[in-house]
């Protein structure tokens, strides 16, 4: 409900004869946003309004705004773009060299490698072992974390020529200016961009959640397009929402793990509007066994469970819903590595079942890995699509850069 400048300085609001000086503070705060890569951003905008990406790089400024000795980052890069994140790593290694002990979490081999100077491997509670940087190699850190050998995942084109979604000209200034694509059965269809480009709210659209200023949506190869006024009518015509903000938006933590998965389908365990609890727990069990989902007992609460069940809950419910469209976003951030295996050999499953899958995600190099085309928006703009044969680190960073270019141009160096 606060404001970025006070969720910032809440310990250390600049006051005058007892008095909030909002103009000192906004001031301030515009300067440490600016650090971040925040500085169109209006201070006083209240936190509730940004998405999960800026919201994180708030909570970071917070924490690297406060003169402390110990700071503890626990998935810092979780929501942010590369860009964002190399701006982080500067703020930390600064921190460093004046002397600051920083303990890091993160799944993420590559930025382990790049900042750590020691190595702790954690398994299910338990130490498992520390090394000195540079003394393990990237798979050898995987081995020791998830305990076992992960294989290389082999992707081949699922896509068939049927349309299944086709999207011309929506439009919902400022985000989502003229975005036109279209999605085929059997198809990952990846989303990159910089954060704040408009992806998750292109996707909202087309969910129904946010009514978009113009644009037409088509359906199935239908010729005439389909009205999506809310997400009720959405799913009802088959395209599921997988959100980013998985504990908010996209479960029920009070709830149990069967509860979750069978909300999408009602009907399915229920008799004469009374729902059959034996029925409920019968799904429960059966979607946890197909998705590996580990829990005590489908009666176990949501929120009792890691972050990559949670998310395995998530595709659960809609696999029960037997949606043909699945709008994920962000659906690895902030699980571990074993975790993300299973979700990428799940995603590539249900394409090879024919259902057609919109993947965002802020990390690259899995969108290179598992789509077979990613499209790339820059403020609002979808800017270029590139086939899997066409993938090009450089050109796919070059095009989440471009509209930011064109009204401000300057050079772009890593």
């Amino acid at each position: 409900e606060l404001s970025i400048a006070e969720n910032i300085f809440l310990d250390k609001l600049p006051r005058s004869a007892g008095l909030v000086r909002y103009t000192h503070l906004y001031e301030q705060t515009g300067n440490l946003l600016k650090q971040f890569g925040m500085g169109g951003i209006d201070p006083a905008t209240p936190v509730k309004r940004l998405g999960v990406g800026s919201r994180q790089l708030v909570e970071i400024a917070r924490g690297l705004r406060q003169d402390c000795r110990v700071l503890i980052l626990d998935e810092p890069t979780a929501s942010l773009t590369d860009q964002e994140a190399k701006v982080l790593f500067e703020h930390i290694r600064r921190l460093r060299n004046k002397g600051v002990a920083i303990v890091y979490i993160s799944h993420r081999m590559e930025e382990i490698n790049r900042l750590a100077d020691r190595i702790t491997i954690l398994r299910d509670g338990q130490r498992v072992g520390e090394y000195a940087a540079g003394e393990l190699t990237p798979g050898q850190m995987i081995r020791n974390m998830v305990g076992r050998e992960l294989t290389t995942m082999a992707v081949s084109s699922t896509a068939a020529s049927d349309m299944v979604l086709r999207v011309v000209d929506l439009n919902r200034p400022p985000r989502v200016r003229n975005v036109s694509f279209d999605l085929h059965r059997g198809e990952i269809l990846g989303f990159a961009g910089l954060n704040g480009a408009g992806r998750t709210e292109a996707m909202r659209c087309i969910f129904g959640a946010d009514k978009p200023h113009s644009g037409s949506i088509y359906l199935y190869g239908d010729n005439n397009p389909t009205p999506i006024s809310s997400p009720a009518l959405a799913v009802r015509h088959g395209i599921a929402w997988l959100s980013e903000d998985r504990k908010d938006e996209g479960l029920i933590l009070t709830q149990a793990v069967c509860r979750n998965i069978t909300l999408t389908r009602m009907s399915g365990v229920s008799r004469w509007g009374w729902i059959q609890t034996s029925r409920e727990r019968q799904v429960g069990e059966s979607s946890c066994q197909i998705l590996d989902i580990r829990c005590q007992n489908v009666e176990q609460a949501a929120s009792s469970l890691s972050g990559g069940n949670q998310q395995k809950i998530i595709l659960a419910k809609w696999l029960w819903r037997d949606c043909n469209i699945l709008i994920c976003d962000e659906p690895t951030r902030g699980i571990d590595v074993g975790a993300k295996f299973e979700i990428y050999r799940l995603l590539r499953q249900l394409a090879a079942k024919g259902k057609a899958i919109i993947m965002i995600s802020s990390e690259l190099s899995e969108l290179l890995a598992l789509c077979d085309r990613i499209a790339v928006m820059s403020v609002g703009k979808l800017t270029a699509v590139f086939d899997r044969q066409e993938f090009d680190q450089d050109a796919i960073m070059t095009a989440a850069f471009a509209e930011h270019l064109k009204s401000s141009p300057q050079t772009i160096t890593a």
